[in-house]
């Protein structure tokens, strides 16, 4: 993985690659940050550029030896680590070719989208206790090509304890010339003694104009659209290619919100269950992504009540519906709003049961819509 590659971020790419020139790499780094602002691309394109022969300015060579093993991801001294499905798997290694896969199709990927990788059946993957035993084998092992071994530990906030307990030891008592990797979304999903033990890297939302300006170009978007889907995603690439793809989840988002909206201000008990049984059924990153895109048409609500403009980035439909409905968005409820609608996206990201979350957002809306 190239720099390049690697959406936005510049200011971050830039400390990256000086820690590396100045000869102060840290063994231990925990790139913290949601997994569509690039954490895992970032990552990798560090350890390219950590192991490139004949570094440029800002980026690897992608010609050397080492680069094009990077390349490949089959590189002898990086080794990987991720959530497996304990009841197909005990260890990683058999799934190293998924893995490169799907780095290779899409490098921002979800834990979803691995879970659909891996599993038909999608139970849950985690980093089990098994897994814990090869890392040590690998990292006690000389390094083939005589500099860095890399340990990258992607999803580390899905480590179980007996593997969490390992790496710490591990981490207490580095061995030579290796540099650990972990990736995660929640720092409090992660042992206090492991995360003080590294060096935290957080990973920014990627700034609304580079990503609308990748996805225009990428996609061949209309700057309006693009510049409205960047805006939705909030700085979230993998939120962004959900909008774009051909499941119109954009339209389905619409859909479900508006339906929210009229159930909540009508009162309707059952209708707002049966809603929360719905929507409890999609993949945690839809309904991620369905806060997220009611959070955008709340915002959008408060600016026409004080005619502040940018509606050009909604599109039809949500202007029609905004007409009548925007008056029930005021100073008086919009801050209650956001809190309750940040709560569930925080709850969902530590796995809460859906189904509750997306209650509780039903009757929080019935009570705070008719505060306008």
């Amino acid at each position: 993985m190239f720099f390049k590659d690697v959406i936005g971020q510049n200011e971050l790419k830039s400390h990256l690659i000086r820690e590396i020139k100045n000869e102060k790499v840290s063994h231990a780094q925990l790139f913290l940050g949601q997994s569509g602002y690039g954490t895992l691309p970032l990552a990798l394109a560090f350890i390219q550029y950590l192991f490139c022969e004949n570094k440029r300015e800002n980026d690897s060579c992608g010609v050397c030896a080492s680069c094009k093993k990077n390349l490949d991801l089959q590189h002898p001294d990086i080794h990987f680590t991720f959530p497996i499905v304990l009841a197909e798997d005990k260890f990683c290694d058999p799934l190293l070719p998924r893995w490169r896969e799907i780095i290779k199709e899409k490098p921002y990927f979800s834990y979803e989208d691995w879970t659909e990788k891996i599993d038909k059946k999608l139970r849950k993957p985690v980093i089990g206790t098994d897994e814990s035993a090869q890392i040590v084998r690998k990292l006690a092992l000389k390094s083939y090509e005589g500099g860095y071994k890399v340990l990258l530990i992607w999803k580390a906030d899905e480590m179980n304890h007996v593997f969490a307990n390992k790496i710490l030891k591990i981490l207490e008592e580095p061995p030579e010339k290796t540099l650990i990797i972990l990736i995660a979304e929640n720092q409090e999903n992660l042992l206090q003694t492991i995360v003080s033990r590294t060096q935290i890297v957080k990973i920014p939302f990627i700034l609304q104009s580079e990503l609308s300006a990748h996805i225009q170009n990428k996609f061949s978007l209309e700057s309006s659209l693009a510049d409205s889907i960047a805006s939705q995603s909030e700085g979230n690439y993998i939120q962004a290619s959900y909008l774009i793809s051909g499941e119109d989840i954009q339209a389905k988002n619409r859909e479900i919100f508006i339906q929210l909206m009229r159930c909540a201000f009508k009162k309707n008990a059952i209708d707002m269950i049966n809603w929360a049984e719905e929507i409890s059924q999609f993949g945690k990153e839809k309904q991620k992504n369905f806060l997220t895109y009611s959070l955008y048409m709340l915002r959008h609500c408060l600016l026409k009540n004080y005619q502040m403009g940018m509606l050009s980035m909604l599109s039809k439909e949500e202007e029609e519906f905004l007409k009548n409905f925007a008056r029930f968005i005021t100073n008086n409820n919009i801050f209650k709003f956001y809190d309750f609608i940040n709560q569930a996206y925080f709850f969902l990201d530590r796995n809460a049961n859906p189904k509750l979350v997306f209650t509780n957002m039903a009757f929080n809306s019935m009570r705070y819509i008719h505060l306008a």
